[in-house]
């Protein structure tokens, strides 16, 4: 595992790293990210990109979503950490009882009247956001916004495995 950082002098702080194993329990082979801080009217700008290499690609037909979600959730968890105080288990039991609230009300709805209308109590289910207080991954941006954003830092080139 390799890592650089770098400070330029506007402010923009950035961290590479690159990772691999050949343990056959491992879904990845060899992988790299990074993330780069970059201050902006009113606070920071957060932007992170990673890719990997998987053992098996039939498994990443389904891991590579799942781990593109779960980033995205848990960079949610830690934005309401910085930004409102909540800490990680209580954003965890809100995001729980988001989850368990939702499946209640379909449930309920399902078992009180016909099919169609627990179809669209589920599609009202889905469509609707979480609280503000609750981690989505929904609110993070999956798709680069600009150029800034596309561009892996030239530190992951100089990056090698070790």
């Amino acid at each position: 595992m390799t890592m650089g950082e770098r400070v330029r002098p506007d402010g923009t702080c950035t961290s590479a790293l690159r990772f691999g194993t050949d343990h056959p329990l491992s879904v990845i082979t060899a992988g790299s990210g990074y993330w780069r801080y970059v201050p902006v009217a009113g606070g920071i700008r957060f932007l992170t990109g990673y890719d990997y290499k998987p053992r098996y690609a039939s498994a990443d037909l389904l891991f590579r979503p799942l781990r593109g979600w779960a980033t995205a959730w848990s960079f949610d968890r830690l934005r309401l950490r910085l930004e409102r105080g909540i800490t990680p288990r209580r954003a965890l039991r809100n995001a729980l009882f988001d989850v368990l609230s939702r499946l209640a009300v379909v449930a309920l709805t399902a078992s009180l009247g016909p099919l169609w209308t627990a179809a669209l109590t589920a599609l009202a289910v889905i469509v609707l956001p979480p609280a503000a207080t609750t981690p989505a991954a929904r609110r993070c941006l999956r798709r680069p916004p600009d150029r800034l954003a596309r561009k892996a830092p030239s530190t992951l080139d100089s990056l090698e495995l070790s």
